[in-house]
């Protein structure tokens, strides 16, 4: 599935569902829900650790979490923040230590979104809320 068409869908897809459904839920008067959105985004702010960091750890997380909405959101702010494909390696090979071989198969679904997002894939989040 990686490049092509589907690759670009995939990413546009991704990103048109996360950003309609976040607008839609934090609509509601939700006092919680919008709260840990905000705790989300302040969190990510760069501060004694760099955004790209930041974004490594929440890729890990990510991963050893086994979310795969929040591995592909965090790839592709991983991207946007300047993290080489040498990095991202790096990065999973961490993930993929720490939460066992159960994680492989989000390994392959995060290098084949990564794979989409450097082949032209568009549509990659903005600003961080909550992946």
């Amino acid at each position: 599935m990686s490049g092509g068409t589907d690759g670009k869908d995939r990413v546009r897809e991704f990103t048109e569902f996360r950003q309609r459904m976040n607008e839609r839920i934090l609509a509601e008067p939700n006092q919680v829900v919008r709260r840990f959105f905000a705790l989300d985004t302040q969190t990510y702010q760069p501060g004694a650790l760099d955004l790209k960091t930041k974004e490594l750890l929440g890729l890990v997380a990510s991963m050893v979490l086994r979310c795969d909405d929040c591995i592909s959101y965090h790839v592709a702010q991983c991207k946007d923040a300047g993290v080489t494909r040498d990095e991202f390696f790096e990065a999973f090979s961490v993930g993929l230590v720490v939460g066992g071989s159960i994680v492989i198969p989000h390994l392959r679904r995060a290098v084949d979104f990564l794979d989409q997002l450097e082949s032209g894939g568009t549509g990659v989040p903005q600003a961080h809320d909550h992946g």
